[in-house]
């Protein structure tokens, strides 16, 4: 399976920075408790007695929502919506140790992380703009089909993986109790992007390779190496 962005996500945003890993062996019988309770004090602090539309990161994504013409406090970016809630809550709904572990490392950094069980994508995946007649399924089982030029994730059947880039996953991927391999993808457009998306990866590998033993090895894709292959077990940049 590969995993890129066509060429035009990367000609209109030009200071696109993704990270992608593929993780093996993952299953829910695990705590991650401790790395939660850390990546959740640096939110907390990022924060303070502001909000979070005032992070770069997410002022970044507010700026790439409005050039896609969407409505930024109408549709946000995942991380924001992360931030927003535990703004206001001061947690967030446990799901899956992996996703809850990739949610806190995501408020502590202001930035998206997609979570995809690969068994649910078939061929490739890439973020592009849409046809319209891309299939996409929610979390509670509807079909819906993306706007034409929407930016979506979308695997070679035009099954729809995640809706307005880094707006909304679907339930067709989504990491269940018997998943065991997945992509994560994070991507940031701020201008320290490059720096801070390292040290996102670099992060939550360690933590990953911790707490499921896995092997993970995270990559930068750019418009001149876009691609990213998980070939028979070992996951790699092409």
């Amino acid at each position: 399976m590969r995993f890129r962005h066509d060429e035009a996500i990367w000609r209109d945003f030009p200071e696109l920075v993704p990270g992608v890993m593929a993780v093996e062996g993952i299953h829910p019988n695990v705590n991650v408790d401790e790395l939660i309770a850390g990546y959740e004090a640096i939110a907390r602090e990022r924060l303070g007695d502001g909000t979070e539309s005032g992070l770069p990161e997410i002022q970044a994504w507010r700026r790439a929502f409005s050039k896609m013409g969407l409505k930024p406090t109408q549709y946000r970016c995942a991380s924001e919506a992360l931030l927003r809630r535990f703004r206001k809550e001061d947690s967030l709904p446990r799901l899956h140790p992996l996703i809850d572990l990739c949610n806190a490392v995501s408020l502590a950094y202001a930035i998206p992380i997609a979570v995809l069980d690969t068994s649910r994508i078939e061929g490739d995946l890439t973020v592009r703009y849409a046809n319209g007649d891309e299939t996409y399924e929610t979390f509670g089982g509807d079909i819906e089909h993306p706007e034409q030029d929407e930016v979506i994730f979308a695997d070679d059947a035009s099954r729809v993986h995640a809706r307005r880039w880094t707006n909304r996953q679907s339930g067709s991927s989504a990491v269940r109790d018997s998943t065991s391999s997945v992509l994560i993808v994070s991507e940031a457009l701020h201008e320290t992007a490059g720096e801070d998306v390292r040290r996102l990866m670099d992060d939550l590998s360690r933590g990953i390779d911790a707490v499921w033993g896995s092997m993970t090895s995270p990559t930068i894709l750019t418009a001149d190496a876009p691609v990213f292959t998980i070939n028979h077990h070992t996951p790699g940049a092409a």
